[in-house]
């Protein structure tokens, strides 16, 4: 079957860019002139997802108002005869058919995946994890995974390798390489210890799954920190269907730390080319 939706997971406190997400959404903050949460529905249409359901919480309304249509807005630009605004703001209510649902406690990742279970039903499909951005000169990375999941009919998620120091910070893959850039799984670790870390291969933030990890989801009791883990549900996943990993070529940025928010926005910038030169020029001065 084709994978035509998407579940974008919005729902968590954004603790590490305290007080910004005090009252405003992380994926509401801003990467140049567009906010993140955007980009990540972008990726998803060019990749040729048709429906998104966004998993939010109270607080997040920021987020629906953002891809609903803004009558007021559109009317003052039209008025004003700002048709280069207009053209930059309308397209966004129409991107792809956009749902929303609460996760109205926060038990974690892998109960934020369940409670899409009646949006998917028995399609496959994709999830994309709000913090994580990535770029390509070419490639698309949910296309990616989806070209990949397409060729072997299993579950498939994106890799990064990370230095073993970090290992205690994401889910870690045990597996053997099949080809330049996937891994067939034998198992998952959830932020294990350096010293036992089966690989420095960690799952990031881009997924796509058959629908059978809804069942796996149900039978998963409550991990570390009391969350239902999606990385435990996948484990379980393993004994029941092939899984793979896939290391995507790109970059990858954390836009959940103040650091990878940071360099995100500068990364970003310098591939504008309304804003490159003077961005670069104001760098230069400062080192």
């Amino acid at each position: 079957m084709k994978v035509r939706k998407a579940i974008i997971p919005a729902a968590g406190l954004g603790t590490r860019v305290l007080p910004a997400t005090k009252a405003v959404p992380k994926e509401m903050l801003p990467i140049l002139d567009k906010p993140a949460i955007q980009y990540i529905v972008e990726e998803a249409v060019e990749a040729g997802i048709e429906e998104i359901l966004i998993i939010t919480n109270r607080g997040k309304e920021a987020i629906e108002n953002h891809f609903d249509v803004s009558y007021e807005l559109e009317n003052i630009l039209a008025e004003k005869g700002n048709e280069e605004l207009l053209n930059i703001i309308k397209p966004i209510s129409k991107l792809a058919k956009i749902y929303f649902i609460r996760q109205q406690q926060p038990k974690g990742l892998g109960h934020a995946v369940g409670i899409a279970k009646e949006f998917v039903k028995n399609e496959p499909f994709a999830v994309l994890l709000g913090d994580d951005l990535y770029y390509h000169q070419e490639k698309n990375c949910l296309g990616a995974l989806i070209s990949e999941y397409e060729k072997r009919k299993s579950s498939v998620f994106a890799l990064l390798k990370v230095d073993f120091s970090d290992v205690n910070k994401y889910g870690i893959i045990d597996g053997y390489k099949i080809d330049e850039s996937t891994y067939e799984i034998k198992s998952l670790v959830e932020k294990p210890d350096p010293m036992s870390a089966p690989t420095n291969l960690a799952v990031m933030g881009r997924y796509v799954f058959t629908s059978k990890i809804f069942d796996l989801i149900e039978e998963t009791k409550p991990g570390k920190g009391g969350e239902i883990q999606l990385t435990d549900a996948m484990n379980n996943l393993v004994a029941f269907e092939k899984m793979y990993g896939y290391i995507f070529p790109g970059e990858r940025y954390d836009t959940g730390n103040l650091l990878g928010y940071l360099k995100t926005i500068v990364d970003f910038g310098l591939r504008r080319e309304d804003i490159k030169e003077d961005l670069l020029k104001y760098l230069k001065e400062k080192i």
